[in-house]
């Protein structure tokens, strides 16, 4: 296809008086992929949807220029903006399930945007829009289309959703593609995927805005990339100059946080237990759910392994592989159909062999502050209404501390994780992504716990706030002798932090051993697969 060049000229954006985008100038050209990569707050989001009309009544937007082609776009009224949207300019949002109608089947959802604009364009024939929507799925790399166009989106792994987004994103065939944050979340092999499709896309001849936290996604694929901080172009070049030699300070700091999670194994503890017991012990865990036709399906099946004290064992592996189910089984918050869990020398999960009877909650209770939790999204499961301080002295009810010690308590479990005791003051709305985690990891430790699931609580951030808190977790084990069990669909991630991993597949073990043996030699062909998800070689 021949598409239109969208050149956007000293492009401004204000909020209330405050700017947050400041004289931002680039090209959007067809048959190649422009990323934009910077920390959350960096004006990327508001830049894309400033591009297609959706930056929101509240915004103040600005430029010299916004150009379709030859044609100025900035001042269109909303009527013309919808006639831009979908036939001109398609725009995929990060998240796939919030995208797409939960009532609705995918196939209905793409079906309607062959008709978004209220021109049939061809499809008033209901077979013939539904062989375009079976060819938009197969276009768009969607396994068994006939099946996946009968279901909802809430029955899609997170890797096929935004594959389907896709799908309804070009079925108009717009020359310019604007994606916010596509890979976000995603496992490493589902992020492949997606690039893979936005690379078919280039081929094709559109034009390809890639909006992204991540420098290592989107240089698989970019052609060049501009580097923004505080709404700020600071930087600006060919993908390979970029990575090989970045002139600016904060570009090399998001290629070093990159790095050092991709290369970086840990090494060996040092510290010594007192006690060799393993300090979890899962043994041939079951867990089975049923699925859309009646049938049941093996969620986690069979899994086995061992936790060794002051330890982090991670677990890999793709959406729908068991990993979350597996640390729900091990919180205590699943029962399994089958197989048990030991924590600490107790049955904490499951049934027992000589009694034949399962493990209640009231008997985990008085245990409870010796396994912490610390979840992907803090701020879902935060009380937005309390402040820190009330949020950490909940915390510490269950806990063997004092009430009266509690506030001292408050005031050392905020310092542990590196932030101000004058935070505890604000409420969870009021803090940066990077702030909620370490409140998250300090609720987690607040009752001294002797074992903390991790459930991929770094995914979310930025790489340079995932280093900082994979540093901070590591220097918590270092001085409270914390086991960890990490779960994580991120490779570097895993590499970073584990002393031993795991690997899931269809809710089975199908690689375990030492962190550095399984990166370094994988046995099995399927993290042979996930490991071929890597920075370009010449980084």
């Amino acid at each position: 296809m021949t598409g239109q060049d969208l050149t956007v000229e000293k492009l401004s954006i204000s909020f209330g008086g405050k700017q947050v985008v400041h004289d931002l100038s680039f090209q959007i050209t067809p048959g190649k992929i422009l990323a934009m990569v910077g920390e959350s707050g960096s004006g990327k989001s508001v830049t894309a949807r400033s591009l297609v009309g959706l930056a929101g009544d509240r915004a103040q937007v600005t430029a010299a220029s916004l150009r379709l082609g030859d044609d100025e776009i900035l001042r269109l009224d909303d009527a013309a903006w919808g006639v831009i949207r979908g036939q001109k300019i398609g725009f995929v949002l990060q998240d796939a399930l919030t995208s797409l109608d939960p009532l609705r089947t995918v196939g209905q959802e793409i079906e309607e945007s062959l008709t978004a604009d209220g021109k049939w364009r061809g499809w008033r024939n209901r077979a013939a829009r539904r062989k375009q929507v079976l060819e938009l799925l197969k276009s768009t790399s969607v396994p068994e289309p006939e099946i996946r166009a009968r279901q909802r989106a809430d029955e899609l792994s997170g890797g096929l959703r935004q594959r389907a987004l896709i799908a309804s994103v070009i079925a108009l065939n717009p020359g310019i593609v604007i994606a916010d944050e596509p890979t976000t979340a995603l496992d490493a092999s589902a992020v492949s995927h997606v690039l893979g499709l936005f690379r078919d896309l280039k081929n094709a001849g559109h034009g390809i805005l890639l909006i992204s936290h991540d420098i290592e996604a989107v240089s698989q694929v970019a052609d060049s990339i501009i580097v923004v901080k505080n709404g700020q172009m600071i930087e600006h070049g060919e993908t390979e100059q970029i990575l090989r030699h970045p002139s600016q300070d904060y570009t090399r700091l998001l290629l070093s946080s990159v790095l050092k999670q991709n290369r970086k194994s840990p090494e060996p503890s040092t510290l010594q237990a007192k006690d060799e017991t393993p300090l979890l012990v899962v043994n041939d865990i079951v867990k089975s759910y049923p699925n859309t036709t009646g049938a049941s399906r093996l969620a986690v099946d069979h899994v086995s392994f061992t936790l060794q004290r002051g330890k982090t064992l991670g677990i890999l592996g793709e959406s729908g592989s068991g990993k979350t189910t597996t640390a729900r089984i091990i919180a205590g918050f699943l029962e399994p159909d089958g197989g048990n869990v030991w924590f600490d020398g107790r049955l904490w999960s499951g049934v027992q062999a000589k009694t034949n009877r399962s493990v209640e909650e009231h008997e985990r209770r008085p245990f409870r502050h010796e396994m912490g939790i610390v979840y992907q999204d803090p701020l879902s499961s935060f009380d937005p209404r309390w402040t820190v301080q009330r949020i950490l002295a909940d915390a510490l009810k269950a806990s063997a501390i004092p009430r009266a010690e509690h506030n001292d308590r408050i005031v050392a479990l905020l310092t542990l994780v590196r932030l101000t005791p004058d935070i505890s003051r604000r409420f969870p709305l009021q803090l940066s992504g990077g702030q909620r985690q370490r409140i998250a990891i300090a609720r987690a430790i607040a009752g001294n716990p002797k074992l903390i699931v991790c459930d991929e609580p770094v995914s979310a951030l930025d790489v340079s706030v995932q280093t900082q808190v994979l540093e901070l977790l590591t220097e918590l084990q270092e001085r409270l002798n914390i086991s960890y069990l990490f779960i994580s669909h991120d490779l570097g991630v895993i590499r970073q932090i584990s002393d031993d991993v795991l690997v899931m597949q269809n809710g089975r073990v199908v690689e375990a051993g030492p962190t550095q043996q399984v990166f370094e030699a994988p046995q099995h062909n399927f993290t042979r697969l996930l490991l071929n998800s890597k920075l370009p070689d010449y980084v």
